[in-house]
């Protein structure tokens, strides 16, 4: 970055790498000759969601950085080191920088935008946060747009759960909402029950209302992974399917202010392992 850039960027950046991540990003299912894309798309977001989510950095710098993220990708600039890796891994790719450019306007609004009047306005925030990530993975590895749709379900999915498991840190630590804030206001409470040390009946009513609304995301993308051709991308799909289907089930049921509603190793390990002679099934059905 430049002068000024490389004094107070690094100084925003969270330490937090792909394995840290709540869900597989470049696991070692990816195929290797695909990663090198894959990890530049992911450290280009990953810088960028680190400067939008620093919980003391003034607004005008967040949005200055940004902004030079997004002049380096657009080949305005070589401000950014994560822009000039990505470009140069789109370009010699044939890959669309769009994907890094809509992430960047997600991360704008988070820096913005505290507050959403519905699930429409939800979603929409979802498809420049989340559904470009999976539509940048399957072009990298030449899959069909026409699983887009099923796709931007899972992806949409994803953020939504993400949103309601962090919903009280975001909250303190950023004063940021995503959940609804009428959906609050019918149920009686205000923002401020995020804060509490756990949730009210009337805040986990609305926490399992939306994770029920969820659900139907995660039902029109189950079949997602039989529809793509690579066979380690497809296994890397059904298992975020799967750890997904089951984090929002786990939303329904617990209070993500007071208690565990994220995956260990472990988990991972065993709902992999529990779904993985399904997979193979179909797997093996579908190209009969």
């Amino acid at each position: 970055m430049s002068g000024a850039s490389l004094q107070s960027g690094p100084s925003l950046q969270s330490g937090k790498g792909h394995r840290d991540e709540n869900f597989p990003v470049a696991s070692v299912l990816i195929a290797p000759r695909y990663r090198a894309p894959v990890m530049a798309f992911y450290n280009f977001v990953r810088f960028a969601d680190d400067i939008s989510d620093h919980p003391t950095a003034a607004p005008d710098e967040k949005l200055r950085l940004l902004e030079e993220m997004r002049a380096t990708l657009a080949g305005e600039s070589e401000a950014s080191p994560e822009g000039v890796r990505l470009a140069r891994v789109c370009a010699e790719r044939d890959l669309s920088i769009q994907y890094g450019l809509d992430l960047l306007e997600a991360f704008r609004r988070d820096v913005a935008k505290l507050r959403y009047r519905d699930w429409d306005d939800l979603l929409d925030y979802c498809r420049y946060s989340a559904m470009p990530v999976g539509r940048f993975v399957l072009d990298v590895h030449g899959e069909s747009r026409a699983l887009w749709p099923a796709n931007d379900a899972l992806c949409a999915a994803l953020q939504v759960i993400n949103h309601l498991q962090d919903c009280g840190k975001d909250y303190r630590d950023l004063n940021r909402v995503y959940i609804p804030e009428p959906l609050l206001a019918e149920a009686g409470i205000g923002v401020e029950a995020l804060a509490a040390p756990a949730a009210g009946p009337a805040l986990r009513n609305v926490i399992s209302g939306l994770a029920a609304r969820n659900a139907a995301l995660l039902a029109q993308s189950r079949t997602f992974a039989r529809g793509i051709n690579d066979a380690r991308l497809a296994l890397e799909v059904d298992l975020i399917q799967t750890l997904a289907e089951d984090l929002n089930a786990k939303l329904m049921r617990r209070d993500p202010l007071s208690q565990t509603v994220h995956h260990s190793k472990f988990d991972v390990a065993r709902l992999f392992l529990g779904r993985l002679p399904a997979f193979a099934f179909h797997r093996l059905a579908g190209r009969r």
